[in-house]
This record gives structure tokens, C-alpha cells and sequence, in this order.
């Protein structure tokens, strides 16, 4: 394998490491503000149901990152290294400003803008990109209304135990809540570094068909779980603390309504942001209470975040493309 392919697959395993890293605050931010388990704890568990995800939930994800949403004959190694660097650049700096975008969504933006710079709009498959720009809305739509209903169905059916009781159930229940999220991370995040080094691997000529190694599996599995560790704790605060105040109670309605969100798309193949699942569930589990429990400026600065994720990674990564000193592929 030559050494400008080992280079390219090291730069998506940084973008798997800072997806985890960037990413950390949706699989622990509730648990560690509802005091369940402590930062490290909180890490170490995520992480380890990260890696779990490897294991029986499949890669259509991956095949729709990798070969749904980007003309094939419009992928090189140039390409691919753009788009990386861009979703890199972008997850740096919202890291640094503490806002819960979407990974995800900028390695979408970062790979479609490399290769319309390459070759102009027609790079883009229609299809793959209704599917996943409708769930830009939907997912989070989905989170807060899933989220709701379950806070609801939780309030009628403890109406009459007492608040000491609900707390101690609840501080179990997260337990289980926070492991099923991560697992909904795992699943659907790992799999979108997945698709681009398959894809990387096919156009290289390293694979006849576009199937995901087991080895790659594994490899971003194990890259997104050591990422998680390390934890961005800046967004931590946003997502546990900024938007609205969660109990033992809301975090597991949270964490359960996302990880149903996620591990639903992962099935059928859709890339969703795990970052808007969350803070949809967030949101939702807040409102129950009364709609100003939820910090609705905070949520809006949130929002124009998401919006401008995908158009300014792939404007960095249009940029990136024509600086990159390589050829084509």
C-alpha cells in the first residue's frame, strides 16, 4: 500500500478520533450533569459501548457515505484528503467556540465540496442527498418528540411514587440510557469514516468491490471510542448544562429517545447527526416542564451552527482541494 494511501486513512482516522472527541459531550453530557457518574466514568463507559457497536449492526451507513452520496467516478485520493482536511478544520474550530455541531455533517460537507470542486454540481447523487438534508430536520424533530412523549409516559406512570424513589430508579435506569446511546453513536458515527476509507480502498484499487473490511470496522470502531475518552469538554457544558436542567429522570428520557433515533437510521442507512439527535431530545425532555426551561438562545445560536456546518466545511474543503500538491488518484 503506497505511502500516500497510509497518509490519507491516518487523516480519517484523525477525523474518527476528533468525531469521539468532538462528539463525547452526546453520549456523556447528560449523565455527568445529572451527577450519575463522574467524568471519567461517564468517558470510559461511552467508549466502551463506542467500540461495542462494531459488532451486529451492519454498515449501510457506511455505504451510503461512501457510495451514495458522491459519484464514484468523481472520487480520488485528492478528494478524499480535501474533504478530510475540511470536516478537520471545521470540528477544530467549533471545538474551540463550544458548539455542538455536527461531525457528521461536516465530512458530508468536506467530501461533496472537494469533489464539486473537482467536477462541478453533477459529482452529487440527488437521491443521497435528499434522504439525508430531510433528516437534518427530522432527526432532531424526532429526538425532541420522542423525548417528550417518553418524559410524559414517565411522569404519568411514577405520579404518585415520591421524588427520592423516582431519583434512585433513575440513576440506575441512566446507566443503561447512557450505554444504549453510545451504542446508537458508535453505530451510526464510526460508520461515515468507515465509507470514506472504503471508498479510498475502491478508487486505490485495494478493493474490487465496495464492501467494508472487518479490519476497518474494528479500526474506527477503537479510533471513535479513544476519541470519546479524551472527551470535548467544552461542548459538554453546552449540551449538559446550557440548554435546559436535567434530573436522573430527563437524562434517561434523553439518552433513550436519542439512541431509538439513531440506532433506527443506522438500519436503514441514514447519516444522521448524532449531535442533532441529542439536543432534540434535550429540548424535549425540557419542554415538558414549561417551554421556558429550555434555553431557546442558546438553542438558536446551536441551530445556525448546524446550518452552516455542511456549506462552510465544504467551502473549506473546496479551497483545501486546489491546494492539495497531489494528483489524482
Amino acid at each position: 500500500m503506497s505511502g500516500l494511501i497510509l497518509f490519507v486513512i491516518a487523516m480519517a482516522l484523525l477525523f474518527d478520533f476528533l468525531n469521539g472527541f468532538h462528539d463525547a459531550a452526546n453520549s456523556i453530557a447528560t449523565v455527568v450533569t445529572t451527577r450519575v457518574l463522574s467524568p471519567m466514568q461517564a468517558v470510559a463507559w461511552a467508549a466502551f459501548f463506542n467500540f461495542v457497536a462494531a459488532f451486529g449492526f451492519g454498515t449501510a451507513v457506511a455505504k451510503t457515505i461512501g457510495s451514495g452520496m458522491i459519484h464514484m467516478d468523481a472520487v480520488d485520493t485528492r478528494v478524499i484528503l480535501a474533504g478530510l482536511l475540511g470536516a478537520i478544520v471545521w470540528d477544530i474550530l467549533t471545538w474551540w467556540w463550544g458548539l455542538p455541531t455536527s461531525s457528521s455533517h461536516a465530512l458530508i460537507g468536506g467530501y461533496a465540496g472537494a469533489a464539486v470542486a473537482k467536477i462541478g454540481l453533477t459529482a452529487l447523487i440527488p437521491a443521497g442527498w435528499i434522504k439525508t438534508m430531510g433528516f437534518i430536520v427530522l432527526a432532531p424533530a424526532i429526538g425532541l418528540a420522542v423525548g417528550y412523549a417518553l418524559m410524559v409516559a414517565v411522569y404519568g406512570i411514577f405520579r404518585r411514587a415520591s421524588p427520592n424513589r423516582v431519583d434512585r430508579l433513575f440513576r440506575k435506569l441512566q446507566l443503561v440510557s447512557a450505554a444504549f446511546y453510545s451504542l446508537g453513536h458508535g453505530t451510526n458515527d464510526a460508520q461515515k469514516t468507515m465509507g470514506i476509507i472504503t471508498s479510498l480502498l475502491f478508487v486505490g484499487g485495494y478493493l474490487t468491490t465496495f464492501d467494508v473490511p472487518f479490519k476497518v470496522i474494528l479500526m474506527c470502531h477503537a479510533v471513535i471510542a479513544l476519541g470519546t475518552v479524551f472527551g470535548g469538554w467544552r461542548i459538554v457544558k453546552t449540551m449538559g448544562q446550557r440548554i435546559t436542567k436535567l434530573r436522573p429522570v430527563g437524562g434517561f428520557c434523553a439518552e433513550t429517545a436519542g439512541a431509538l433515533t439513531l440506532l433506527g437510521t443506522a438500519l436503514w442507512g441514514i447519516p444522521v447527526s448524532t449531535t442533532h439527535t441529542i439536543t432534540g431530545a434535550i429540548m424535549g425532555v425540557g419542554a415538558t416542564h414549561r417551554l421556558s426551561s429550555v434555553r431557546w438562545g442558546v438553542a438558536n445560536r446551536i441551530i445556525w451552527a448546524w446550518i452552516l456546518t455542511i456549506p462552510a466545511s465544504g467551502l473549506v474543503s473546496m479551497v483545501l482541494y486546489h491546494l492539495v500538491p497531489i494528483g489524482g488518484n
